[in-house]
């Protein structure tokens, strides 16, 4: 295999962490600062947390898949390390948090031996690829994108210490029209088409100043994605403001070059200049599983989801915050390592599937995370990891989720409402832009003084070929917060409809207008 296309050797990574020690105990004696700390431990996938003491290690799991291999290590580690709190991310990584430094140097090093690379988590990087969660199973998929997401990873970390990369590179796969991973409005996106090809989305992105993908190009071969990865970077280089912070984004260059067109043009050339170069992918290898039903067949949940496998299931597990029990977490590992095939997928709202299950084994893993698992659209709610942890976050976006879940199933009307998305500041790791409700940390003026509050967001879409942005529709003081989940949620009850039949655009706005006043 090309060079370009091979696996790093783990020596390379394990050859930073030194210097990542030399930084972090230099961090704790108070010779650098927060602020330049946090520009140099993010290349690391690791960040001080807010009370300056403890620290977030990140694991890329490329694709949100975690073998049955990495399952384990990741189970090893908690068990060894004594790690207190765990994360599943928007962005389809594993959080560990409230670590010392010493935990970060082992699990930072070990992981290596778990084919886990925590190098280029977070800063001036290519960050972890994304992908349907339910690719290779999902029936409505157009073709399998995992091997396609898992070669781009690992021929995107052959760029992880470029020169003038975008502050963030996310690459997503998106296998069917669901656009779970956010496909068309990622730095780099790669929807699949039905006859095998990829239409290729760019300079799109959530956060501060958020847009949507431009579409690049259509019918790209798979093997192709290469030229694609490197016309992006090669188009940033040229056009992207790298030198400022704030604007050091993909997205920055529809501004920069003035149009949708301009930048659709200026890509089309990048792309044109490097067409001599070989750097089409060799054939992916197809590891799916061959594993067919024995005929059982599971109880009715919505957490049961047949895959296109005749007489398999996959489940879904969505604990509370993406926060997993970590009691469960160790018996649904332990359950997974004794069923064949059986694979647990991150997904991009922070929850998983358990994959490749019989009917029986179904109900098993469903038992185990009976009382971790969500038992409707708004028990799988997305709340960033938030203030009280995050050095940038503006609220406490974990316990605002806590509040609203606990009013609304006393008041019984949590069924009447829908996912929600709560991001701690204007990051968006709860992709508040792209739910059709999303809360962000703000401020309100109430009597002339500032009151904690949440932003309030509306009528977003990240379905396929109906992606929109949510409106802002104004602050709702966190005090408020909770009834106006409740009184939202009895509104919807009484017409006795569901939610999917009341909402509209219209009436989601007109219910709001009072509230955010």
């Amino acid at each position: 295999m090309d060079d370009k296309f091979a696996p790093l050797n783990p020596a390379v990574f394990r050859d930073t962490i030194p210097l990542f020690r030399e930084k972090t105990e230099a961090f704790h004696a108070g010779e650098l600062s927060k602020k330049d700390y946090k520009g140099f431990s993010g290349k690391y996938g690791s960040y001080a947390q807010r009370d300056g003491q403890h620290h977030m290690l990140r694991l890329r799991t490329t694709a949100g898949r975690l073998t049955k291999d990495k399952l384990n290590f990741l189970i090893r580690t908690l068990d060894e390390q004594k790690v207190p709190l765990v994360h599943f991310t928007t962005c389809q990584a594993v959080q560990l948090h409230d670590l010392v430094p010493e935990q970060v140097y082992s699990i930072m090093d070990n992981a290596l031996d778990a084919d886990i690379v925590c190098y280029g988590g977070g800063g001036d990087y290519p960050r972890n690829v994304m992908c349907s969660p339910l690719a290779g199973v999902d029936p409505r998929e157009a073709f399998d994108v995992l091997p396609w997401a898992e070669a781009t990873a690992q021929f995107l970390m052959h760029f992880i210490d470029g020169p003038k990369m975008p502050r963030k590179l996310k690459v997503a796969f998106s296998g069917s029209n669901a656009n779970e991973p956010h496909a068309t409005f990622r730095d780099l996106g790669f929807v699949a088409r039905e006859d095998g090809t990829f239409d290729v989305y760019a300079a799109g992105g959530l956060g501060n100043v958020p847009r949507l993908g431009v579409k690049v190009a259509e019918h790209v071969n798979p093997r192709d994605i290469p030229y694609y990865v490197v016309a992006m970077i090669n188009t940033f280089r040229k056009y992207g403001n790298y030198e400022n912070r704030s604007k050091a984004r993909t997205r920055f260059m529809v501004q920069t070059l003035g149009s949708e067109e301009a930048f659709a043009k200026a890509f089309a050339e990048e792309l044109a200049a490097i067409q001599d170069q070989d750097l089409r992918f060799p054939d992916v290898a197809d590891d799916a599983s061959h594993k067919t039903g024995d005929g059982s067949v599971p109880r009715q949940s919505w957490q049961v989801f047949p895959q296109k496998q005749e007489g398999l299931y996959a489940v879904q597990w969505h604990a509370v915050g993406g926060k997993p029990d970590l009691d469960v977490l160790h018996k649904v590992n332990d359950a997974i390592q004794e069923i064949p095939a059986a694979e647990l997928r991150l997904a991009p709202d922070q929850g998983a599937w358990i994959i490749n299950l019989t009917g029986s084994e179904a109900d098993r893993i469903m038992d185990i995370i009976a009382d971790d698992a969500a038992q409707n659209a708004f028990d799988a709610s997305e709340a960033c990891i938030g203030a009280s942890i995050c050095q940038v976050g503006l609220r406490d976006s974990q316990q605002m989720l806590r509040d609203i879940r606990e009013a609304v199933k006393d008041a019984g009307v949590d069924p009447w409402l829908p996912q929600l998305h709560i991001s701690g500041c204007p990051s968006s790791c709860a992709s508040h832009q792209a739910g059709v409700i999303g809360l962000r940390g703000g401020i309100k003026m109430v009597d002339k003084k500032p009151v904690p509050a949440f932003l309030l967001y509306v009528n977003g879409s990240d379905l396929l070929d109906n992606e929109r942005l949510g409106t802002e529709l104004g602050a709702v003081a966190i005090s408020d917060i909770p009834t106006f989940f409740v009184m939202l949620g009895q509104t919807v009850k009484d017409t006795g409809l569901t939610w999917d039949q009341w909402v509209s655009p219209e009436k989601l706005t007109e219910f709001a207008a009072d509230w955010v006043k």
